[in-house]
């Protein structure tokens, strides 16, 4: 009888990727571009997340959307809220089983134009920074303790 070893992959968390491109809002009214922005981010997440596995246990998950405006006008600039929504449901199967396990959450913007003290910066978010276009990082990591109040 031939033994058959099964390899079991864990998820590793944290986790981070970026997605390079302006992102669409979930308020926008063409359809079909908001789900190539889902499609595209979803391909991004799967091509880095090399375990197949969806993590079953209570995450903190931040996005920064490092964009490019002209000072002063940010006119063109999604809303941080309105670009969470089709990041979170393009992860969701994936990265985690259901977006019901985000119990921490961070949106932010920043201007590429600005000025940044780095300290510990990771390769993949130098990667974004090397782009020199707009881009998002996402990052997942586990929930922090919920009877721990800051």
């Amino acid at each position: 009888m031939n033994a058959q070893t099964t390899l079991q992959v864990i998820p590793v968390i944290p986790f981070e990727f970026i997605v390079i491109g302006k992102p669409i809002s979930h308020q926008t009214k063409d359809r079909k571009r908001l789900q190539a922005w889902k499609t595209e981010v979803r391909r991004t997440a799967e091509l880095c997340w090399k375990t197949g596995t969806a993590v079953g246990d209570s995450l903190r998950v931040t996005i920064t959307h490092y964009y490019d405006a002209l000072p002063g006008d940010e006119s063109g600039v999604p809303d941080s809220d309105n670009i969470v929504k089709p990041v979170r449901d393009a992860l969701n199967g994936l990265i985690y089983v259901d977006d019901y396990q985000i119990t921490d959450f961070v949106s932010r913007r920043r201007s590429l134009n600005g000025s940044f003290r780095v300290k510990g910066m990771s390769a993949v978010l130098a990667e974004g920074f090397c782009k020199g276009e707009e881009f998002l990082h996402i990052f997942v990591e586990a929930a922090p303790d919920p009877t721990e109040l800051r």
